[in-house]
């Protein structure tokens, strides 16, 4: 079985934070909110393969 590291799960729970409030709150979206989201989906996509993979 494949253990996830604490830190990256933390670090997705802290990006995806900062994704959902800037689409709560558009206007006070900082300038490097692009790169944050990008780097958010790329993240939480290896973690659901590492999950499907892990069933499989």
């Amino acid at each position: 079985m494949i253990k996830i590291p604490k830190p990256f799960i933390i670090a997705l729970i802290i990006l995806n934070g900062i994704v959902l409030l800037g689409q709560l709150w558009p206007e006070g979206a900082p300038p490097f909110a692009r790169v944050v989201n990008i780097i958010t989906l790329i993240l939480d996509l290896v973690l659901l393969i590492s999950l499907v993979r892990r069933k499989i």
